[in-house]
């Protein structure tokens, strides 16, 4: 029995869940020094979406602000989400991109890589565990929690066994929907460790449901070492469990953090005045705060969630969000019950959407899904029925069955040879190119234009954030 270590998701996913990831670096710099002081174990700050929305909505640079809060931050971990071999992106990238980027991520100032892959197929895992290894950071290796009839705890333990053996330093639990109920996590946790002995194992997990803090509290009874948790104001709904409450709730135990409330109160009311402000300007819509124990049937995680609500709002068709979720998990069974977790989120809450606002199901499908049911994103956890194949690529397709990166070839000449266009650009450059060619590119021609008008060359120009 040890004391518990927190991860604080204040600065990554828990304003990814509860307002598309749109806190700017500006908003973050103030308090990053007394973040640095309460002594978590990890911040967890850069990776997942982060770096899409800095390039396509925020007009910022990643690099750049990752840059600014390792120079902040010079006493805790700092640690990133990796989508495996599809990186921070959307598809799969050939194994030179994934290793560079990983020495950029380390080289720039994370610690601890946390790797997860949608469909939890070790091959799309492997490049990126070794180049973590090969940079000496900490490799923590997570799986996508989902429940369905294939997926059970013997599942789970025999992955975990798989991904330690694989390399890992960690194991996190990613419960990235908010499935992982309070009885049923202890029982998880004690099947993990009985098969991975004393390896860390961290849990990750969202408060959709409801259920979260329960289920924290039983997984740190069975065992767990380390939570996530988000500081109150930026906490609950569809983002972590609140850091303060999971404080006070260990004190004067075996389990006690040693964090001090004093010091996460000061942190607790900068983000107060940024939730109000979230709130005001409608960043941060009320429906994500709320409780709603259906995710455990729909399985929709905070960040699919807040989206599919965007995505539906700027159609004027608010009112079919209910009939969407009611279609996501029977169009996640169809794809052979993938987790919902980006990339496949997007691929089945985007599907689940055409299906209803079309009248009809697959009248219409896109070119993600059919690349999740051809096996583009790797082995799904049941096979699909041969049936549905035939029914969305037609007869006689030809289905992927192998490591799907193994069909490409390197990439990184031939974007460092594209990225010339641009004058002064970096290798971390080449790597936001290699990601989202198109809204880097638009990054990079307003960036050029901001150089411009601070020497004066071109002081008329106006430069905007990307629409949303």
């Amino acid at each position: 029995m040890a004391k518990i270590k927190l991860c604080e998701t204040a600065l990554r996913d828990s304003h990814q869940s509860l307002i598309a990831t749109r806190m700017t670096t500006e908003e973050m710099l103030p308090i990053l020094s007394k973040m640095d002081e309460v002594g978590y174990y990890s911040m967890e700050v850069w990776g997942g979406a982060t770096f899409d929305a800095c390039l396509r909505f925020l007009n910022e640079d990643p690099w750049q602000r990752l840059r600014t809060i390792r120079d902040n931050v010079k006493n805790t971990k700092l640690q990133m989400l990796f989508r495996g071999q599809n990186i921070l992106g959307y598809r799969h990238y050939a194994d030179d991109v994934v290793k560079y980027f990983v020495q950029k991520s380390i080289a720039n100032g994370i610690d601890i890589i946390r790797i997860f892959d949608a469909l939890n197929d070790p091959r799309n895992l492997k490049t990126a565990i070794e180049a973590t290894k090969a940079e000496q950071g900490h490799c923590q290796v997570a799986f996508s929690y989902t429940t369905s009839p294939i997926h059970n705890n013997e599942y789970f333990a025999n992955f975990a066994k798989q991904i330690q053996e694989m390399g890992a330093d960690s194991i996190c639990i990613k419960d990235m929907a908010g499935l992982l109920k309070p009885y049923d996590a202890y029982e998880l946790v004690k099947a993990i460790k009985e098969k991975v002995g004393d390896m860390p194992l961290e849990l990750h997990t969202h408060y959709t449901s409801g259920l979260a803090s329960m289920t924290a509290l039983k997984a740190i009874e069975a065992g767990v070492d380390i939570v996530d948790t988000a500081i109150s104001p930026l906490a609950l709904g569809t983002s972590q469990p609140a850091t303060e409450p999971m404080v006070a709730a260990l004190q004067g135990t075996p389990y006690d953090t040693g964090l001090d409330m004093a010091k996460l109160d000061e942190i607790s009311k900068y983000f107060s005045t940024l939730r109000e402000k979230y709130l005001a300007s409608g960043q941060l819509d009320p429906k994500m705060l709320k409780v709603d124990v259906n995710a455990l049937m729909y399985q929709v995680p905070g960040g699919m969630l807040s989206n599919l609500i965007s995505q539906l709002k700027a159609q004027g068709k608010s009112d079919k969000l209910i009939e969407c979720l009611e279609e996501v998990p029977r169009v996640r069974a169809d794809a052979g019950y993938v987790p919902l977790v980006t990339p496949t989120s997007q691929i089945v809450g985007t599907q689940a959407v055409f299906n209803v606002l079309l009248g009809e199901r697959y009248k219409n499908t896109t070119k993600e899904f059919k690349g999740l049911v051809r096996g583009e994103y790797g082995t799904t956890p049941a096979p699909i029925d041969p049936a549905f194949v035939e029914k969305i690529l037609g007869k006689d397709a030809k289905v992927i069955d192998y490591r799907p990166a193994d069909d490409l070839k390197p990439e990184m000449d031939i974007l460092r040879e594209k990225c010339k266009a641009w004058e002064g650009m970096t290798d971390e450059d080449v790597l936001s190119y290699a990601l989202f060619e198109q809204v880097a590119a638009k990054f990079f021609d307003n960036r050029a234009k901001e150089r411009l008008g601070i020497d004066g060359k071109n002081s008329d120009s106006e430069l905007g954030v990307h629409a949303i």
